[in-house]
């Protein structure tokens, strides 16, 4: 028996434009990202999907929204799929976390596996309740296909772990608004058909 994950980013939000951290702030899509969640849909909507499962913040229920209308199909909310606690930087510029907190904002992009964001969160824990939820995910649909809707840290954290890297890779993993990333677990194993596939969204990005 094997079980295909489907793993998408949520669509663009005005944050994601002018590039600030979001974390737990439960932002919509603007338009483009709306426009990136119909043609998520489109690309998907004859594929065998058996269910749908998202972060509870609106943006990931929204990028799931065309997609679950047309193939009539709930979205289920997973916890462990809810981004990752910014603490202190969340709402604030990469240059206005520089300009504060430099000493740490440089080891968060040199070892962010090392790093616990004041107020928020390091990727350990993050590792481990992603994963905690593809597992039971996992298990609710032993011989399926799922779609996950996530976001970008999770996203991340997510495909190091199930490639067998180290979180020190992090920023090697890339993941555009949109993209889909395809996994096959069989035998305790994840196997890798895409990543970071954005084809469905030319003329979008």
């Amino acid at each position: 028996m094997s079980t295909n994950i489907l793993l998408v980013r949520h669509g663009q939000t005005e944050w994601n434009q002018v590039v600030r951290f979001r974390g737990r702030t439960d932002l919509d899509l603007n338009d483009v990202g709306q426009a990136q969640a119909c043609a998520l849909a489109r690309r998907l909507e004859a594929w065998p999907i058996a269910a749908i499962y998202t972060s509870p913040l609106r943006r990931a229920h929204q990028t799931a929204e065309p997609l679950a209308q047309r193939l009539g199909l709930p979205i289920r909310p997973a916890q462990g799929l809810m981004d990752m606690d910014y603490g202190h930087w969340q709402g604030r510029t990469p240059q206005e976390v520089a300009q504060a907190e430099l000493e740490i904002y440089r080891r968060w992009l040199e070892a962010p596996q090392q790093v616990h964001i004041p107020g928020g969160e390091s990727l350990p824990p993050v590792q481990q309740r992603v994963m905690s939820a593809v597992q039971e995910i996992v298990a609710q649909n032993p011989n399926g296909m799922v779609l996950l809707v996530g976001h970008q840290v999770v996203n991340k954290v997510l495909i190091c772990t199930l490639l067998g890297l180290s979180l020190a890779s992090f920023w090697r993993i890339e993941q555009d608004t949109a993209c889909l990333n395809h996994f096959r677990h069989h035998d305790g194993l994840y196997d890798i058909l895409l990543l970071n596939d954005t084809c469905h969204l030319a003329g979008l990005m």
